[in-house]
């Protein structure tokens, strides 16, 4: 499907991309991954014919469709429905060329193709595509222009998704999207029947819609079968046998080199070194592993913390002028609580936000918060707030007017930021720089409730790691509204739906709520779920009661599993140490013949025991995965 042979790619002078390869099959669904700014976005170019590359070639076979998003997005008097259809070209050409044909051998072309491209089922295709993104009968109806940018790009989304390209290119199509239209999106890729390759930070769309990853790394490209999940286990694999083979390989030619230099003039030895010479001079040397480092974040431990509840509403409404957006809000936080909101955008969970971050009041009702408590707002549409042409520098010293320039500058450093951008003005920073900054001056004065709203669009997958770990070592309460599945998953621990003008609490896990969404933006309720098998949501939450319930004792054999075999790494670790003392084979024999006896023993044991828990653990995921 895609050759890419001996690629070179420069933007603004810069080498992104340097002789590099690639082979992806027909059929293949990969994800393009990255640090931000290796050039991911500017291989897309190269491939569509945007950008000349310096070298090298991109073999298409002739007659390939390539799709992509359109850059700007749809802002015409057309119905979001009209859009859409008129993205599949071939179809449009055939029906307006069916209108006036007269020849009935072409007639008949056109009718068979017609049914070849499923022409029939087009309206409903595209409906159901756009209501997956989040639009409503009522809403495809609409004009283009009467959305916001952000839903008219779910709309160019929509339209090159229903062309069905051969090749589908989608750089970070998750960054429009609320949680529920990511799960959409997720499940669409998954069962798209051609190519895709995905650039995307979300580690669970890699992990769930591409089966293969290309690694854009050191200006090549490296391509590994699995999800992404594979892909770290295999680069940690080869990462660490490439530094070992490169350490033995060092001391191979400090040891050549050392012979060269001792015998090269005595003519006894002149001949075997001038073979080790040559041997060297034909040696490659390994390139050495190179990690880059990523910045952690940090949030400072507030100074007090407040008594809990440190927020209490009963029977609040909030809205914009004299309209309630949210109403009916009877719920209490928690210092230590740690809660993730659900909910369509549009729906008011940025309204809820605002609300718990006094920017906007209560029209109604009784919000009580704790005395002293501080609180930090995160959203990513600050960002445009930050003064662009000040440095990190100049941000920070505003909240630190009198202190010593090193102080000032050691604060910029802990928001991550390197030394060469502290004094780089706000509008030259990449967007990731800037969500750091931003998420620096936010959380400036230690506070006890974090509100984080979407904090991870413009961070690559190891910097939302990063986010992810200080999240989990910070001591207040967070609030967090993000469309990565994964973040939410490994930092909070309770959900509350955002919908039908109200909060509620939501008592299923992730799995269950995206069940939900995607069994109604396929257009099911109760008695659709009736007809095609699935369950409604009381049903889906029993039953996976009912599972967990039933692999409760598989569960407890295999941590009961987990926990002998680590007892026993440690007795093999301790056995091991002990049997590497040389002095004990010639002061205590009997001793040492012991010792090995038990580590053999124990060595069977480990392996006999890794073999249950293996067999145990495929068994225990099948089941789930059935369920």
């Amino acid at each position: 499907m895609l050759q890419i042979t001996d690629l070179s790619a420069r933007v603004a002078g810069r080498l992104l991309i340097d002789h590099a390869s690639l082979s992806l099959p027909t059929g293949t669904k990969a994800g393009l991954v990255g640090r931000n700014g290796a050039g991911k976005s500017t291989l897309f170019r190269v491939i569509t014919g945007d950008l000349a590359s310096e070298s090298g070639s991109v073999s298409i076979p002739r007659g390939t469709r390539i799709g992509q998003v359109a850059q700007e997005a749809p802002g015409t008097e057309e119905s979001l429905i009209e859009i859409v259809l008129k993205a599949d070209t071939e179809r449009l050409a055939l029906l307006a060329e069916a209108e006036t044909a007269t020849d009935s051998g072409r007639i008949s072309d056109i009718q068979l193709r017609l049914a070849d491209i499923e022409a029939h089922s087009a309206e409903a295709r595209a409906s159901a595509i756009l209501s997956g993104l989040g639009f409503d009968a009522a809403a495809q109806g609409r004009p283009a222009s009467s959305f916001s940018g952000g839903w008219r790009m779910r709309v160019a989304l929509g339209a090159v998704l229903f062309s069905r390209p051969d090749l589908l290119l989608l750089d970070e199509p998750t960054n429009y999207l609320d949680l529920e239209g990511t799960l959409w999106l997720e499940n669409f890729v998954s069962r798209y029947p051609y190519s895709v390759l995905l650039i995307s930070h979300d580690r669970d769309v890699l992990n769930n819609a591409v089966n293969a990853i290309v690694h854009l790394d050191q200006k090549k490209l490296v391509f590994y079968r699995g999800d992404y999940d594979n892909f770290e286990r295999q680069r940690a694999e080869k990462m660490e046998l490439l530094q070992k083979a490169k350490v033995k390989q060092d001391a191979e030619r400090k040891h050549m080199e050392a012979f060269v230099e001792r015998f090269r003039a005595k003519a006894t030895k002149a001949r075997q070194a001038q073979s080790r010479l040559k041997a060297l001079q034909r040696m490659k040397p390994l390139a050495s592993v190179i990690e880059e480092h990523v910045q952690p974040f940090s949030f400072d431990e507030p100074a007090k913390r407040p008594a809990s509840p440190i927020i209490r509403m009963e029977k609040v409404a909030v809205g914009y002028g004299d309209k309630p957006i949210l109403s009916n809000l009877t719920l209490r936080i928690d210092t230590d609580d740690r809660i993730a909101l659900l909910g369509a955008n549009g729906n008011g969970k940025s309204t809820f936000a605002k609300l718990l971050a006094e920017r906007l009041t209560a029209q109604s009702g009784e919000v009580t918060r704790a005395p002293g408590l501080k609180i930090a707002f995160f959203a990513q549409h600050q960002i445009d707030d930050l003064r662009p042409a000040e440095s990190a520098v100049q941000h920070v010293r505003r909240l630190m007017p009198d202190a010593p320039e090193a102080k000032v500058r050691a604060r910029v450093a802990r928001m991550g930021l390197a030394t060469e951008k502290m004094d780089t003005p706000a509008d030259t920073l990449s967007g990731g720089e800037k969500a750091r900054l931003l998420m620096g001056l936010a959380t400036f004065d230690a506070p006890n409730l974090l509100i984080l709203d979407e904090p991870t669009n413009h961070l690559d997958i190891d910097s939302r790691e990063a986010l992810v770990r200080a999240l989990n070592d910070y001591p207040g309460a967070v609030i967090l509204i993000s469309h990565d599945r994964h973040m939410v998953e490994a930092t909070v621990d309770r959900l509350w739906l955002v919908g039908d003008g109200t909060v509620t609490r939501y008592e299923g896990d992730l799995d269950e709520y995206k069940q939900l969404i995607l069994s109604a933006r396929r257009g099911g309720g109760k008695e659709d779920a009736a007809e095609d098998g699935r369950t409604s949501r009381a049903d889906a939450r029993r039953d996976a009661a009912q599972r967990r319930e039933a692999l409760a004792p598989m569960r407890r054999e295999i941590k009961a599993l987990e926990t002998k075999m680590t007892k026993l790494q440690a007795s093999l670790a301790e056995i091991d140490e002990k049997l590497g003392d040389v002095a004990l084979y010639t002061k205590d024999p009997a001793k040492a013949s012991d010792l090995a006896k038990k580590r053999s023993d124990a060595a069977k044991s480990l392996a006999e025991i890794e073999e249950r828990w293996l067999l145990l653990s495929d068994e225990h995921e099948t089941l789930l995965a059935e369920g």
